[in-house]
């Protein structure tokens, strides 16, 4: 790349670093988007999950302090994003423990960082070192539109089992309901303000990196889910039949 893109080139650019690798694809949440896994399974992804979004406000606000005072509008999104994370209502991990709890774990097991694995410590140590150390720019490219953005979608296949196969209450399951909400939010305003000040071939160049970076961090911790805790229950062979049974359209989606 010897000029620097164009917004719409761009935008083009970080789907593309995204497609195929999302968190979708992962065995995991196939099984969990078919209603193949149990509510003990689901309870073990809550005691994880909890540590890796547990600290996104955290994230943000390393992003935020670094940010320039000029951009006005990325500080104003990220404390915004920080505000909605922690006060504004109800605090997301409470909706999260909530759902943990009706899976029949309890906030003392979520809570626990002994709980999570190693791949989604890992995960949570990869987003402080890119909220602490990258481009804030570039950190909003890896946290929010390469993680972040992705969630809607992941949420819209797996939020419905949950009140038809499972038989969750609308208030166990608000934390998706929230999500596949405000992350959509999010997602478009982080990409907007990638397109905005990423204006360099080099700085675009690490956006597009730390994009596909980020959506493959979340493909390996939610992989690692499956063999940390499902396959012994259920072999992969089991998970891989389901994925190719779609109809094609749906399909689409997981390979999203």
């Amino acid at each position: 790349m010897s000029e620097p893109l164009n917004p719409d080139q761009l935008r083009t650019a970080l789907e593309n670093a995204i497609k195929g690798k999302s968190a979708n694809k992962a065995p995991f949440s196939i099984g969990w988007a078919s209603g193949k896994l149990s509510r003990d399974h689901l309870a073990r992804w809550a005691e994880n999950h909890y540590h890796y979004v547990g600290p996104f406000a955290d994230y943000l606000a390393c992003i935020y302090a670094r940010m320039p005072d000029t951009y006005v509008e990325a500080k104003d999104f990220l404390l915004q994003n920080m505000y909605e994370e922690e006060i504004g209502g109800d605090r997301h991990t409470d909706l999260l423990i909530r759902f943990a709890e009706a899976c029949g774990t309890t906030r003392e097991r979520v809570e626990n960082p002994d709980n999570m694995t190693a791949t989604t410590r890992g995960l949570q140590s990869w987003c402080y070192s890119v909220a602490m150390r990258e481009d804030p720019i570039v950190a909003v490219a890896g946290l929010v539109v390469g993680l972040e953005s992705q969630v809607p979608s992941i949420y819209r296949k797996q939020t419905p089992t949950l009140r038809e196969k499972y038989g969750f209450s609308d208030e166990e399951v608000e934390f998706f309901d929230l999500h596949i909400v405000s992350d959509e939010i999010h997602g478009e305003r982080g990409y907007q303000i990638v397109l905005e000040h990423a204006r360099t071939v080099e700085l675009q160049q690490r956006c597009l990196k730390i994009c596909e970076i980020g959506a493959q961090m979340r493909l390996l911790y939610t992989t690692a889910l499956y063999y940390d805790y499902v396959a012994k229950d259920i072999p992969l062979s089991e998970i891989e039949k389901i994925g190719t049974s779609v109809p094609k359209d749906e399909r689409d989606l997981v390979q999203a």
